[in-house]
């Protein structure tokens, strides 16, 4: 007993240590935060829907005049299920709901010409509790996405820049953490959510899918048909090395994700219109250039040295030691072609030589011959 009771301590502090020592914690809240988002949005909607045919029986002409869900559950929580209390009294808050003079104006308008049944007291009290959870849901979801946001521009802010905090948390839980993400290869982040298709296509030898997770990119649907395997090839390529730069970057920046996505946007306009995009060396060397500036990065006459002293003063020694390296490569070089010339003459000397060998041997046995 004594021997179990030791290895399960054992194995319980072996997996606090690995839990505590784990690079990947940051992207953990990113990736259940994500999940919750992508069930809460499916929950909503059933509860949306339940919501909307329930309170139709009583007012079926609202259905018509809003279609989101959401404005749908605050208009009802403010009537309190009651299409009577859609009042001019209440025109200003139901503008505030909808946004909108004109709705506000048809949904008065169409309480008066309603033909819904009416309902007792107890139905409108439980509708009306309904439609405040759904609104309560709605508002704790809007909440969620805002602390994606933030998670995402600590965590990956590059990756964010480039295609969204809602994509990019996507891909970051499907590949299993960031320093996961940042090892996939290009290909591999553009089919990232399409396995099963993939391995179908592989079976059958059928066509491979194009995109996976990176369809819900706002690059992907403004792409023509003919264009949006390009994009998102060109786009996977993109997010490997903002995923890359986010995980293992000393200094958190979204300026590189938004060059990325700068070039995205050009390689858009040069598939629909052939207008010439930057190369990917220019632009990054732009974006490292600012990033410089602004001293994020360690470098040549960049950030300061500890006690005040700048590289500046070394600029002189740096230019003397780059020309005596330039100079040691061109003499390591035309040494090399010395060499070369050398071995060349050799060899053509004694391929020479044994032409010649080879040429007294013929004519000695043609004399041999004829002498016979």
């Amino acid at each position: 007993m004594d021997v179990t009771k030791a290895q399960l301590g054992l194995g319980h502090s072996f997996s606090r240590s690995k839990c505590a020592q784990d690079v990947n914690r940051q992207d953990k809240p990113i990736t259940q935060t994500i999940a919750l988002i992508e069930q809460m949005d499916k929950d909503l909607n059933t509860f949306a829907m339940r919501l909307k045919e329930w309170f139709a029986w009583h007012f079926p002409e609202l259905t018509k005049i809003v279609n989101d869900n959401a404005i749908y559950a605050r208009i009802v929580n403010l009537c309190d299920a009651r299409r009577d209390n859609l009042t001019e009294d209440i025109k200003e808050e139901l503008e505030a709901i909808v946004l909108d003079e004109e709705k506000a104006a048809q949904i008065i308008d169409a309480v008066k010409i309603s033909m819904g049944m009416e309902i007792n007291d107890n139905d409108a009290l439980q509708i009306k509790k309904w439609a405040e959870r759904v609104v309560d849901l709605s508002a704790f979801r809007e909440t969620l996405s805002e602390f994606l946001k933030q998670r995402m521009s600590a965590v990956a802010p590059n990756l964010q820049a480039l295609i969204g905090e809602i994509v990019g948390s996507k891909l970051i839980a499907h590949a299993g953490g960031l320093t996961n993400l940042s090892k996939y290869p290009a290909s591999t982040i553009q089919i990232l959510g399409a396995e099963k298709a993939l391995f179908r296509a592989l079976k059958t030898k059928g066509k491979t899918p194009k995109y996976g997770l990176l369809f819900n990119s706002t690059f992907i649907g403004r792409a023509g048909a003919a264009n949006k395997g390009k994009i998102s090839r060109y786009l996977a390529n993109k997010c490997a090395i903002a995923s890359r730069i986010d995980c293992f970057s000393e200094y958190p920046t979204a300026k590189i994700g938004e060059s990325l996505r700068d070039q995205v946007e050009e390689r858009l306009k040069f598939v629909a219109s052939g207008s010439k995009p930057r190369k990917n060396k220019d632009a990054m060397k732009e974006v490292l250039d600012e990033l410089k500036q602004e001293g994020l990065f360690y470098g040549d006459n960049v950030k300061k040295v500890e006690g005040g002293a700048t590289n500046d003063a070394n600029e002189d020694d740096t230019d003397e030691e780059m020309t005596s390296k330039k100079k040691s490569k061109k003499d390591k070089k035309d040494k090399k072609e010395k060499k070369d010339k050398s071995k060349k003459r050799k060899r053509s000397e004694v391929e020479d030589s044994d032409d010649a060998e080879l040429k007294e041997a013929a004519s000695i046995k043609k004399k041999s011959k004829k002498s016979k």
